[in-house]
């Protein structure tokens, strides 16, 4: 294999749970009731949930708020004056600077490292402030630009064609098992991240590598 391609939240960052709790604490919403919200949304709105519109530019990150808003109980919620959500969810966010550390030693040795991640158009400077996307990654492809995310076989297909690398010489990193399934069908080898100790270690056998080294 010559690529490792990388998904972004809770593979470069903190695991999801602690940036949905961070939320819940500053919002004063339980995480049950914001689960809730997003379940009734996503109801209303034909099965599609907000993130995944919000991901896929769909609607802004202001529409985003008032569909998850109208679910909450009558002002028990809204976005504090002169914030942004996107500051407000960055603010449980964090690099996972091991793991970014470990893609340094594999572009070292060789490897090109590519990013596929689902994420948001008014995001951008405040995911990329988390890690150092330039630095690594050769291709990075967004959903939000896209304006298609995964587990959609088409964003693959975009990857590939960057890329312009056979399927088969590409190891694809993911913390949802859906989106390495969609991967696998084109031929792509996949690891599931569980935490960063166990991902390098496998990471580094699939390559033939030392993980210590």
């Amino acid at each position: 294999m010559t690529t490792v391609v990388c998904d972004y939240g809770g593979v470069l960052t903190n695991p999801l749970i602690e940036t949905y709790t961070a939320f819940a604490q500053t919002s004063g919403l339980g995480l049950e009731v914001i689960a809730r919200a997003f379940q009734d949304a996503t109801r209303r709105h034909g099965g599609v949930t907000p993130m995944a519109a919000l991901e896929t530019a769909e609607i802004t990150e202001e529409q985003f708020v008032e569909r998850i808003a109208a679910e909450l109980p009558a002002d028990s919620w809204r976005l504090p004056e002169g914030v942004t959500f996107g500051e407000l969810w960055f603010a449980g966010r964090t690099g996972n600077e091991e793991f970014v550390a470990f893609l340094r030693t594999l572009a070292a040795r060789g490897y090109r490292l590519a990013l596929l991640t689902n994420n948001v158009r008014e995001w951008d400077r405040l995911w990329r402030a988390t890690i150092p996307v330039d630095e690594l990654f050769d291709v990075v492809v967004n959903s939000a630009e896209e304006r298609v995310r995964k587990p959609d076989p088409e964003i693959y297909r975009r990857l590939l064609e960057r890329l312009d690398e056979p399927a088969e010489h590409c190891l694809f990193v993911d913390d949802l098992q859906e989106n390495l399934d969609a991967a696998a069908k084109f031929g792509m080898e996949t690891v599931l991240f569980t935490d960063t100790r166990r991902t390098v270690e496998e990471v580094s056998a699939r390559l033939g590598l030392e993980a210590a080294e």
